[in-house]
């Protein structure tokens, strides 16, 4: 079962932040996860949330603000006085710290809440000038984006994320169309994604933080997991591989 650092290394260090990819980047797992967002100035930066009010000392929409304003606060700060300073990274800066590993790159577009006009085609632009084609992966709970990068770039992986499993998810899944699934840990085991799984589906669970959780994976074909706690996780597959 292959392991996805959630946010980059997000259980010890401040999450999409360069600080915590740089640990992620260290560490002997498979991949990385991280999200998207445009800034005013049509900038691709690394953030979960719409906002920064969050994650920073700073308040408003990151669609509001130019890279530059974005830069004037501390991302770090709220998760540990050792980590003030941080400041919002772009998805090039990220994409740079990964370039030379083996590691996955997951790039999640939130295009979900505020539709970012051309996203697709920025992202894309920034992973095809680091030649990062066959590194990456594009998800997003946004289906029409995940089309639109089947449309761009059909020789890159894009993934279809889903809170609730569907009915037919694989039929869905040949429409959109979608390389990848990317489900809730409930999903992963309900028959629709389990008959997707038998049908060569790629499935991938996220957030799981608990061995508990994995422990419930066992079996269930699902290639990754997505964690904040990568290390834990690594320890706890590699210590079980007979059985996981």
């Amino acid at each position: 079962m292959k392991i996805y650092a959630h946010r980059g290394y997000s259980a010890k260090y401040p999450e999409n932040t360069l600080a915590a990819f740089r640990a992620a980047a260290d560490l002997p797992i498979d991949g990385v996860e991280f999200d998207v967002h445009l800034t005013k100035d049509q900038q691709v930066v690394v953030i979960h949330d719409e906002s920064i009010n969050r994650t920073s000392n700073g308040q408003g929409f990151v669609k509001d603000m130019t890279l530059q304003a974005l830069r004037g606060f501390d991302y770090g700060g709220w998760f540990s006085k050792e980590f003030a300073g941080e400041t919002i990274p772009t998805l090039s800066e990220v994409l740079t710290i990964f370039r030379d590993t083996n590691l996955r790159v997951n790039i999640e577009l939130k295009s979900d809440i505020f539709a970012y006009a051309g996203m697709e085609e920025l992202v894309l632009k920034e992973v095809e000038a680091l030649g990062m084609q066959e590194q990456v992966v594009i998800s997003s709970f946004d289906h029409e984006a995940v089309a639109r990068v089947a449309e761009l770039a059909p020789n890159i992986e894009n993934a279809a994320l889903f809170v609730n499993t569907i009915l037919e998810i694989v039929e869905y899944q040949e429409k959109l169309p979608a390389k990848a699934l990317h489900v809730s840990l409930p999903s992963a085991l309900r028959r629709p994604v389990q008959e997707a799984i038998q049908r060569g589906s790629v499935v991938r669970v996220w957030t799981i933080n608990e061995v508990e959780h994995v422990i419930l994976l066992v079996n269930s074909g699902v290639e990754a997991i997505f964690t904040d706690e990568p290390e834990k996780m690594m320890v706890f597959i590699k210590e079980n591989s007979v059985n996981v």
